[in-house]
């Protein structure tokens, strides 16, 4: 076997490989393109200088921006506005919170990145759904749709565009314009409401988010610390022999000792000495409890406690974010009660329940966890792990001046790229540039709102496309699709080309499959000796319509946990508007964008 054969088998076995690992969840997609890309280099299907060529691409580093820009949006309040306009105009009637959300979430996602829009939005509906008897899954399907729909309306709505742009302009295809896609955006967010409010609105189910499933939200518990006086019977025993057993309905959350939360298993504990407990008490008649002959008081002439402060306990959802450090390991490891002073009492996942023995189960982004702990824990955990916190409003951040420094910064971003003063990719690094210098977002912030996962995936997925191009195995796919469909009209490899686009990004990530498709679609249109660009929106739009799965779109995969749903409720909605916006693209695009120049 030459070099040049060994070298294509190798691309289509690293190509099979990875598109099974994304399918699998072997790990994480970051880490399988980054493998792919550690591949095509040790098999020689691309040289180091080759590889490396791919970080010369503009999209990642545009979309690094946006999520800056989106970022700044969000701490300056920009957004804040828009959730407390949509409490205000809502109402109670779930048709007219359905289409106040939808429209609002599009009209955002069309400007930022679509993700900081759903989970912003997700409390909102959450406790707006508990206020008014609404189902929270009757609303967060439709809300991450029509963020995905708004995404379709401007070139920078979704990363997927930025990144079919940055390759086919590699290819000596002219760069789109901020709101080419806009005509085409426009009738795919109307269809894509109609549906929603007339067919898809008879679809959506009726399910439970999982504090709902366990208890009530106005069940609450406190919390009381004391600390173990030097006399206390207490000293030397063990503290399941002691608190846990003579008190009744009473859990120890935490032990301190000098400072210093104890790691050690709360069975193994011998109490010493000046240990501080913090106790767990149930129900909403703590504080009635504590001025009669109850729980406290008995311990505390028992067993010489000094009540030194006492704290609401609450029970909260909240679901693993896309660069939480909770991925990839299990409760058991995190040590939550000691780190954070919280407990896990639930995992939620795929319309599954893991109450019971979930400690070493891997976590998942996507993944919804019930915790109970006082909101200063909770919010330290939204902080340090990505953690977004659902079954409440979250922290809002205040309107003020930097909520107007914010708007216009995004404003002359809009208006630069719609009058093309200067590439996508330069408005987006200024505006980038431009949040940090006037303090909207501190350069810690900035550095945690990029997707650097997303943007490992790319890179990889790029190294891989271009590794397909270089050994001939993106060549020879062109000439199966074109043995298969070469003798059909454009308008029905048109139709290939979108379908094939949609259904891998049900399958696998919309942003691997941008980076994969489109040198393939190139050399379609070029075999069809026709213009690129109708080929090139029918992907773009492909790779948009992930309505299907929960696992193809991070914002589907946001409100799977969070609402409860099934897998197969993405299924009985999202396979019919998908068909549906299939024709529609099928039939426009080739009006909008002739293959004939």
């Amino acid at each position: 076997m030459d070099l040049p054969t060994f070298q294509l088998i190798a691309v289509y076995a690293i190509l099979g490989l990875v598109v099974l690992a994304f399918f699998r969840e072997w790990a994480g997609p970051d880490i399988v393109a980054l493998a792919a890309l550690g591949a095509v280099i040790l098999t020689g299907a691309l040289s180091v200088e080759e590889a490396l060529d791919v970080f010369k691409n503009p999209a990642p580093i545009t979309i690094a921006c946006m999520f800056i820009l989106s970022a700044g949006l969000e701490r300056s309040g920009c957004i804040d506005i828009m959730g407390s306009l949509f409490q205000r105009v809502a109402g109670k009637g779930e048709l007219r919170v359905l289409i106040t959300l939808m429209l609002l979430a599009a009209a955002l996602s069309a400007f930022v990145n679509n993700t900081p829009v759903v989970v912003v939005f997700l409390p909102i509906v959450l406790s707006l759904a508990k206020t008014t008897g609404l189902k929270a899954s009757r609303l967060l399907i439709p809300l991450s749709f029509a963020s995905i729909l708004g995404g379709t309306c401007t070139l920078t709505g979704t990363s997927t565009n930025l990144i079919i742009d940055g390759v086919v302009q590699g290819y000596g295809e002219p760069a789109f314009k901020m709101f080419e896609l806009t005509k085409l955006g426009l009738v795919y967010a109307a269809v894509g409401f109609l549906y929603i409010l007339l067919v898809g609105r008879r679809l959506l189910p009726v399910r439970e988010t999982l504090d709902e499933e366990i208890e009530p939200a106005a069940n609450r518990y406190f919390l009381t610390q004391f600390r173990v006086e030097p006399d206390s019977p207490l000293v030397g025993k063990m503290l399941t022999d002691t608190l846990i057993k003579d008190i009744p309905d009473l859990r120890v959350l935490e032990v301190r000792r000098r400072g210093i939360p104890l790691a050690i298993s709360l069975a193994r504990l011998e109490i010493k000495p000046d240990d501080r407990i913090l106790l767990k008490v149930h129900g909403p008649g703590f504080h009635e409890l504590r001025d009669t002959e109850g729980i406290v008081f008995d311990a505390e002439k028992r067993f010489h406690l000094k009540e030194l402060e006492e704290r609401q306990l609450k029970l909260m959802e909240g679901i693993v974010g896309p660069q939480s450090s909770l991925i990839a390991r299990t409760l058991k490891d995190l040590r939550f009660r000691q780190r954070f002073g919280v407990q896990i009492l639930a995992v939620h996942r795929q319309g599954q329940d893991l109450r019971a023995d979930f400690g070493d189960v891997v976590l998942h982004f996507g993944d919804v966890l019930l915790i109970q702990g006082s909101v200063d824990a909770i919010n330290r955990v939204q902080r340090e792990l990505d953690f977004i916190k659902i079954s409440e409003p979250r922290e809002k951040f205040p309107a003020g001046g930097k909520a107007i420094i914010g708007a216009g910064i995004t404003l002359g971003f809009v208006l630069g790229a719609a009058f093309q003063v200067i590439p996508i990719a330069g408005l987006a690094l200024l505006a980038a540039i431009a949040m940090l210098v006037t303090g909207t977002l501190k350069p810690q912030e900035a550095y945690r709102s990029v997707g650097w996962n997303i943007l490992f995936l790319i890179f990889g997925m790029l190294a891989l496309g271009r590794a397909m191009e270089a050994t001939g195995g993106a060549q020879l796919l062109v000439d199966g699709i074109m043995r298969a469909f070469g003798g059909s009209s454009p308008v029905i490899v048109l139709a290939v080309v979108y379908l094939l686009s949609s259904i891998l990004t049900e399958l696998i990530s919309n942003n691997a499959v941008a980076a994969l498709l489109s040198p393939i679609v190139l050399g379609i249109a070029e075999a069809l000796g026709v213009d690129a660009r109708p080929f090139i929106v029918a992907m773009m739009f492909g790779c948009s319509a992930s309505f299907a799965t929960p696992i193809g779109y991070q914002t589907n995969t946001y409100i799977y946990g969070a609402g409860g749903y099934r897998f197969a409720d993405f299924a009985r909605i999202g396979i019919p508007l998908n068909l549906i916006l299939w024709v529609v693209a099928v039939f426009l695009i080739p009006v909008f964008w002739p293959f004939l120049p």
